[in-house]
């Protein structure tokens, strides 16, 4: 539960919020519902002309630090507002808010910085206040602000959605065992096909039918606001609010033949909206079975939860022009291949507590754009009651989650992120929704079969919560639109599809083992409504925002998943390799002896995927680091982590062995595991604690749900060398396009000796898992003859390592028949280290061939 602290971020868009919880009439005209508890100096952005960097580096240093150390003596809580024993509970809060409203506009003043002359007229940055933290990455290395960032194709005049295109048959030329199971492919390539043609002759088409957001909930015209909902077994339904004193009958909604309520509020005499920006709103009615309701409206943009309130409230958000954030940057180009930072906002500050949006686009975007990430996923986005979650609980599907912020505030990490050249994914919720009906939308209307399936096909008993009726008309608008919504009003550029596995089957892959027979994926466990929805979702995504990504956390290798619609196949540009990451805490948990360690076990499972459809890779996400389970580096060095990380004196056996199975671990994994790379935030550097958010079992504490980067960045420690190589992967996968280079080439799978190498291009990856055995002349086959020199090095110095291969060695190959392979290199491989080298020359070779072998090799 948030404590009394005037300084959480909900309240700086709201009215006296909490205030209106105890007495409502404090919230009246007088005092007004636009009265800011902002505490708008405490995360407001600083304004500064470009000209700043005329200004002396120092001053503006020393000038922040002033104004944070300000900024830190707002924190008001309900112990300092009540401090006078003179005053109520109440107006000590009230006068509070009067106190910080003053303190806020002094601090405003103080915030504005105006350059010395100003001889032309220049853009505007928008830097944030924050701690005197110089980043790396400096507004120069920034994309161009524009007046006008997006434009979309769709919004050209005369633009029309195309029609559907195909027959459904392209996916049978990858793969001739689809011929058997064409009967259900035609089916599910027929029921999108239906579903199209419905949406196109009743809805004006996918592009208008994904738009439900302007139709449903409440919109805003000249005249005044409307507010529409479907809820067809309620029989009456009134809007009740602070702006009516929560009178349960004063405005009554109309239904229509369709389940529809409606309700016209006109705008004030004033010309001011009937409805307060700020201000709580709820429907009330009389629901399925005769029992009266209260509900947060569907479509509502922002949930709070009140002091000592466990339930949320909804908030109608409806902020003054000046006070929306206006995007300045363009969304970045699709990249070629995904370098995904995998990051929760509430948990990415060092501190313990819930950290904001603006915290995280000062704090944690530079930090992913330096390391070389060109993707950030954020996870948590949609509101959910329950923060220990994880987010995947979603109570309200079109809120943000106030916990780390109002939703300008989301618009401002957004452009940020696109200002570094990061492109924004949301891990979007599709796949279930909680089972709260208080504050979130399951028995909506009072009966369970709204928007999702009725009776136990419309319950999900692993995860309590409920499942999706995906061939329902209006529950297919609801998604879509949510998909819509935050596209378009906060510029996300993709999305990760959580659970997509328990969408698509009736069992939810609970209790079920898939072994790749195609009769497991085109039968009567599959969910063909859910494929259908997944279809229509890909291809109004693809079709109105070309550069858009889409991602489907899939363990079960459902075939034509990553396959573009217009084939037959659902749509997604990638999949989750998921078996990955299983792989790995299979390793660590059961191949105990490193000596065991089964090399083409290893290799099977990077290689384990389906042809022709992309993949992303990863060898551990925040799965893998929640409570109960273990990153890979606390299963490699365990509680040595906490006292034996230091540079400045010799480390355990245990650590030296962790620290360099970790680098290549990672290496390993993004060499071969896929088309794209992804890592959670802070398991790059070995992040020593589990995940664990506030619960009672550890007395509500947040000391596990945060991110120590100040330990990533101490030189003095072993982190910042995990830190540092996986910049240097990430730096050689930019430069070299390592993801793009086509299939890989495996060189060697040596069991015994426990090396593997494999080509990708003109790089050769070599491993040596052996825990002892180095080898001074190890010799392989390559692919490329030339000359070979070492670009990466999991075993060098600056990693934390021995530094035993030398950086500036020159290795060339020669004419032998190896590995099938017409040429041989013979390099020395330390034990437990890999290497990448790159073959900067190539020889000259002759084309003819006899049995395999060169017949001529002219040598540079």
């Amino acid at each position: 539960l948030h404590r009394w602290n005037l300084d959480h971020p909900v309240y700086r868009c709201l009215a006296p919020f909490p205030i209106c919880c105890f007495v409502m009439s404090v919230t009246s005209a007088a005092t007004g519902m636009h009265a800011r508890m902002a505490v708008a100096g405490q995360r407001q952005a600083i304004t500064l002309r470009s000209s700043l960097g005329r200004m002396n580096a120092k001053a503006v240093r020393t000038q922040r630090k002033a104004v944070v150390k300000h900024q830190r003596s707002l924190v008001v809580r309900a112990s300092d507002a009540s401090a006078d024993p003179e005053l109520s509970e109440l107006e000590a809060v009230a006068a509070a808010v009067e106190r910080l409203k003053l303190e806020n506009a002094a601090l405003k003043d103080q915030l504005s910085v105006e350059p010395e002359e100003e001889e032309t007229p220049t853009p505007e940055v928008t830097v944030t206040v924050s701690d005197p933290v110089e980043l790396e990455a400096s507004v120069a290395d920034k994309a161009t602000p524009s007046n006008d960032p997006f434009k979309d194709h769709w919004r050209a005049p005369g633009w029309t959605y195309p029609p559907i295109q195909g027959d459904g048959t392209g996916i049978y030329q990858y793969d001739e065992g689809y011929s058997a199971h064409g009967g259900h492919l035609s089916y599910r390539w027929n029921r999108y096909c239906e579903k199209r043609d419905a949406i196109d002759q009743y809805e004006g088409g996918l592009e208008v039918f994904s738009r439900g957001y302007e139709k449903f909930g409440f919109t805003r015209s000249l005249e005044g606001i409307t507010y529409r909902e479907w809820a067809p077994a309620a029989s009456q339904a009134f809007l009740i609010g602070d702006f009516n004193g929560w009178n349960m009958s004063s405005h009554p909604m109309h239904k229509n033949e369709f389940g529809v309520f409606e309700i016209n509020l006109a705008n004030n005499a004033d010309g001011t909206p009937a409805i307060a920006h700020g201000s709580r709103v709820k429907i009330h009615m009389e629901g399925a079975d005769g029992e009266w309701i209260d509900r947060i409206p569907l479509y509502i943009k922002m949930a709070v939860q009140a002091p000592g309130e466990i339930p949320f409230n909804g908030i109608y958000y409806d902020p003054p022009a000046e006070e929306i954030y206006k995007f300045q940057y363009p969304r970045p180009k699709k990249p070629r291949a995904l370098r995904i930072y995998e990051c929760h906002v509430g948990m990415s500050s060092p501190e313990e507590k819930v950290s904001t949006y603006l915290e995280f686009s000062r704090d944690v975007i530079p930090r992913a754009a330096k390391m070389g990430y060109n993707a950030i996923q954020l996870m948590a986005i949609q509101e959910h009651a329950f923060y220990g979650s994880f987010g995947y609980h979603v109570t309200n599907f079109f809120a943000v989650s106030s916990r780390s912020g109002t939703p300008d505030e989301l618009k401002y990490l957004i452009d940020t992120a696109h200002a570094y050249g990061l492109v924004v994914l949301m891990d979007v919720v599709h796949s279930h929704a909680s089972s709260n009906a208080t504050d979130g939308i399951n028995m909506f209307d009072g009966s369970d079969g709204h928007l999702f399936h009725s009776g136990p096909q419309g319950y999900h008993w692993m995860w309590d919560s409920r499942c999706f009726n995906y061939g329902q008309y209006e529950t297919m608008r609801f998604l879509l639109s949510n998909l819509r919504w935050w596209m378009e009003e906060y510029k996300f550029d993709g999305f990760r599809f959580d659970g997509v596995t328990s969408m698509m089957y009736t069992h939810h892959g609970l209790q079920y083992e898939f072994t790749g027979n195609y009769g497991e994926y085109f039968g009567m466990n599959t969910d063909v409504e859910c494929m259908t929805y997944l279809m229509l979702a890909n291809d109004m995504l693809h079709t109105l925002y070309p550069e858009c990504i889409t991602i489907a956390e899939d363990v079960s290798g459902m075939p034509t998943l990553g396959r573009p619609v217009i084939e037959g196949g659902i749509g997604f540009d990638y999949r989750l390799q998921m078996a990955i990451a299983d792989k790995w805490v299979e390793v660590m948990e059961e191949w105990i002896d490193d000596y065991g360690w089964d090399m083409g076990n290893l290799v099977f499972c990077m290689e384990n995927r389906r042809a022709f459809e992309a993949t992303i890779g990863y060898a551990e996400s925040h799965d893998q680091a929640l409570v109960g389970s273990k990153t890979i580096a606390f299963w490699l060095m365990d509680a040595d982590m906490y006292d034996s990380m230091s540079t400045l004196w010799p480390t355990t056996d245990r650590v030296n062995r962790g620290i360099a199975l970790h680098k290549m671990i990672r290496l390993f994994t993004m060499g071969i595991g896929g088309g794209g790379y992804l890592t959670f935030m802070g398991n790059e550097f070995g992040h020593p604690d589990w995940i664990d958010f506030p619960r009672e079992a550890n007395g509500d504490s947040f000391e596990y749900a945060r991110r120590r980067w100040d330990l990533a960045d101490d030189a003095a420690l072993l982190y910042n060398k995990l830190q540092e190589f996986d910049g240097d992967m990430l730096k050689l996968e930019t430069e070299a396009n390592l993801l793009m280079q086509g299939d890989r080439s495996i060189t060697a799978v040596n069991d015994e000796g426990k090396v593997i190498a494999f080509q990708r291009g003109n790089y050769l990856f070599v491993f040596n898992f052996h825990p002892s055995e180095s080898y001074p002349h190890y010799h392989l086959g390559v692919e490329v003859a030339g000359e070979y020199k070492p670009v990466l090095d999991t075993d060098a110095h600056q990693f934390g390592g021995y530094g035993q291969v030398d950086a500036r060695a020159m290795v060339g190959t020669w004419q032998e028949w190896r590995d099938g392979r017409g040429h041989s290199i013979c390099l020395y491989l330390p034990s437990c280290s890999a290497q990448v080298y790159e073959c900067v020359h190539e020889f000259d070779v002759g084309t003819s061939m006899d049995d395999g072998y060169v017949e001529e090799e002219i040598w540079w």
